[in-house]
């Protein structure tokens, strides 16, 4: 979805401006397409997409999505800056959270693998 358009520096600059953030961050990386990080072509094959679930947010993602790629539903590309990924210890992929995920879903997935 070209969310983050910018170089490395570009979104420093914004971070720093907009939110006034001082920390560290790692480098901007592919998540889909031809240059994505080994580490998502992994999680993806092991958590597909499953939707955005009900309710204003998740109608709100699907239309966005849809003027974009019509058979968005069908791959498991990350949709949006937020997907979210829970793998435990042993390296296995728990579970996907999309943005429209409660985080009290994901704290609980988190306190189940603890």
């Amino acid at each position: 979805m070209e969310q983050a358009p910018e170089d490395d520096s570009g979104i420093q600059q914004f971070c720093s401006l907009k939110y006034k953030t001082r920390f560290r961050r790692m480098k901007k990386a592919d998540v889909n397409g031809e240059n994505e990080l080994p580490l998502y072509t992994y999680l993806k094959a092991q958590q597909k997409f499953k939707g955005f679930g009900n309710g204003l947010k998740a109608t709100a993602m699907s239309l966005l999505l849809r003027k974009r790629d019509w058979n968005y539903k069908k791959n498991s590309d990350i949709k949006w800056n937020f997907t979210k990924f829970l793998v435990d210890r042993q390296g296995n992929v728990i579970k996907r959270f999309e943005p429209t995920d409660s985080m009290k879903d994901l704290e609980a997935s988190i306190q189940n693998c603890l």
